[in-house]
């Protein structure tokens, strides 16, 4: 009896302690059609949300409080039977260890957005096999944030992940949808998993991985070292930058980044941080009025 008993207790912990890797906010706006009072909006919703925060995304175990916070804010512009068009804005963000501070980490926004969708139809996924595009471009930006997650932790450590998101890509091309071939545009979802893959941008992650393990994560014990992590970080992707420039990854980097990269250079211990305001200034021109109020 006892040993049934602690048998129970086993799973009934384990089931509670080991969830799954997301915790994801779902919006779906439809004041664009005028007609927000039609229930497939909130349905749609809904069903996304228990689709991304239960679904199993990988075969690793996540504590509640390891859950990657990220959110989908899908914006729909025009609405016609089961048909639907829009946009998906997608973010995550991860914590800084040793402090309160919550950092960013993904901002991105979809403008290729179409799908059809006939109300309380389930959800399913299998990397190999097409379903729909909307659960395609779900998925893919599933594994985008967990392989993004995984590359502030450990250097290259998202690879799997963007792998099964270029998966995605290749065998959501056969339901014809725009933003999943190279002729889609520089913002595409082709163009972000297949820059992510590619050698030529591997500075990208080399630089999200020492911007928060290096920078971020130490700078409760060491201020300086971790600010001259985060300067050695943007250094090196103004670097990549000279080889690549007006990359797609880039403005998705500061796209997250600019609030947090001028609060980080604006307070604390000082640093030499005149080269790290011209690589700022070089790499995203557009936040030249944060980095202006950088003081060095």
């Amino acid at each position: 009896m006892n040993k049934l008993f602690l048998l129970a207790a086993f799973f009934l912990f384990s089931s509670l302690g080991f969830g799954q890797e997301l915790n994801c906010q779902v919006v779906v706006n439809a004041e664009q059609t005028g007609r927000t009072n039609v229930t497939v909006f909130k349905t749609l919703q809904n069903s996304l949300t228990e689709f991304i925060n239960q679904t199993k995304w990988t075969n690793r175990q996540f504590l509640p409080h390891e859950r990657i916070n990220c959110s989908m804010f899908i914006n729909i512009s025009s609405y016609e039977a089961d048909s639907f068009t829009g946009t998906i804005q997608v973010q995550s963000s991860r914590p800084v260890f040793a402090s309160t501070m919550v950092s960013p980490v993904f901002n991105f926004k979809d403008e290729q957005l179409g799908f059809t969708y006939s109300e309380y139809a389930p959800f399913s996924f299998n990397p190999n096999e097409y379903e729909s595009n909307l659960i395609s471009v779900v998925t893919f930006y599933v594994y985008t944030i967990l392989g993004l997650d995984a590359d502030t932790f450990s250097e290259q450590g998202g690879t799997s992940y963007y792998e099964t998101a270029n998966q995605i890509v290749n065998t959501a091309q056969q339901g014809g949808r725009v933003g999943w071939k190279a002729m889609d545009g520089n913002a595409s979802r082709y163009k972000l998993i297949t820059d992510l893959l590619s050698n030529s941008y591997s500075g990208y992650r080399s630089a999200m991985y020492s911007y928060h393990r290096e920078g971020l994560d130490r700078m409760h014990m060491a201020p300086s070292e971790g600010k001259k992590a985060i300067a050695t970080a943007i250094l090196d992707l103004d670097k990549m930058n000279d080889r690549r420039p007006n990359s797609l990854l880039v403005r998705t980097f500061f796209d997250a980044k600019a609030d947090e990269v001028q609060q980080v250079f604006s307070g604390g211990p000082s640093v030499s941080i005149k080269e790290v305001v011209d690589a700022l200034n070089s790499l995203a021109p557009t936040f030249s009025q944060k980095w202006s109020n950088i003081r060095y």
